[in-house]
């Protein structure tokens, strides 16, 4: 049964990274792991120090950690995190803060339609050449809004009544 700390370490360690197993975890997912978890508080523990810790621990070519090694680094993180306990507390308190953490996806852009968007694709508030290039329903027109097709009905460009004035009798 993985305690709670590995159950947390597992989490982030899958978090974005389809290929991974939950067993070895990468800079990245480290760094959020701290910093979700509350470990990384930008004054005793800043970002700087998980990225250090997180070097000193990995195997020297290696780009991941796994879960003994991440232990190793929770040690050290605990150290500076809560000053004057001894290893085995500070890795007590900082599984305490991880348990249950689940990578916060507060912050990751979501696609969502904002109120702006429909003022904008509204096509009955078009003006001007845009207005020609769409029909009531909003629909557009094709190559007929868009191109300047010529008319040869003999009227200048742009005039609107063509065929309203009366024919001479």
């Amino acid at each position: 049964m993985a305690s709670e700390a590995e159950k947390t370490f597992q989490r982030f360690a899958v978090f974005g990274d389809s290929s991974s197993s939950g067993t070895e975890m990468n800079n990245k997912n480290f760094a959020k792991l701290c910093k979700d978890c509350g470990i990384m508080d930008g004054k005793a523990v800043t970002s700087t120090d998980v990225d250090i810790v997180f070097s000193k621990v990995k195997a020297k070519n290696a780009r991941t950690i796994t879960f003994s090694q991440f232990q190793e680094a929770m040690k050290e993180l605990g150290q500076k995190r809560f000053k004057g306990k001894n290893p085995d507390e500070a890795l007590e308190n900082i599984h305490k803060l991880m348990e249950g953490k689940d990578p916060a996806t507060t912050g990751v852009t979501k696609a969502t339609t904002v109120g702006g968007v429909d003022r904008l694709t509204d096509t009955s508030k078009y003006t001007g050449t845009h207005k020609e290039r769409f029909d009531e329903s909003g629909k557009g027109k094709g190559i007929a809004g868009r191109e300047e097709t010529t008319d040869n009905s003999g009227y200048v460009s742009g005039y609107k009544g063509a065929g309203t004035y009366d024919k001479k009798k």
